[in-house]
């Protein structure tokens, strides 16, 4: 029967293992909650208003945030107690996420702002159209 053992630096080694996986398994959920390209890209809408809304559907980041953020959280508890020997990976890969997950947003905003200005212009030039035929009608009478 084998001893267990309560070596601090075993249990500390074995902790830190354990904090850069469960980064590491924050950072893979992270990726899987990301838009699929494909989504993002292609659109089988019949008008303008239909690709928008398409698109901002398809920009959904999900449950993304929440895990780049537990990545990070266990990331800084691992980097402020010394934890990792070489982290200069996760952190690369935690801040790309962030700005991924940053840019996603932005565009689903800019996105969302044009989903409720498209329609709004196209009244506007559908009244202005109708009035420039009125003027016209009134001009040949």
């Amino acid at each position: 029967m084998s001893q267990s053992t309560f070596d601090d630096d075993d249990l500390f080694g074995e902790a830190a293992a354990e904090t850069r996986a469960e980064v590491e398994e924050h950072l893979a959920a992270a990726r899987t909650e990301l838009p699929d390209p494909d989504d993002v890209w292609e659109t089988d809408a019949d008008n303008v208003l239909g690709a928008l809304n398409g698109l901002k559907s398809a920009l959904d980041v999900g449950d993304a945030i929440g895990s780049v953020r537990s990545a990070k959280k266990a990331y800084v508890l691992g980097e402020r107690a010394d934890a990792f020997e070489d982290a200069a990976d996760l952190k690369g890969e935690i801040e790309e996420l962030e700005s991924l997950v940053g840019d996603i947003e932005a565009a689903a905003e800019e996105v969302a702002s044009l989903t409720g200005t498209v329609p709004a212009i196209r009244g506007a030039l559908q009244d202005a159209a109708e009035a420039d035929d009125d003027e016209g009608e009134e001009d040949e009478e």
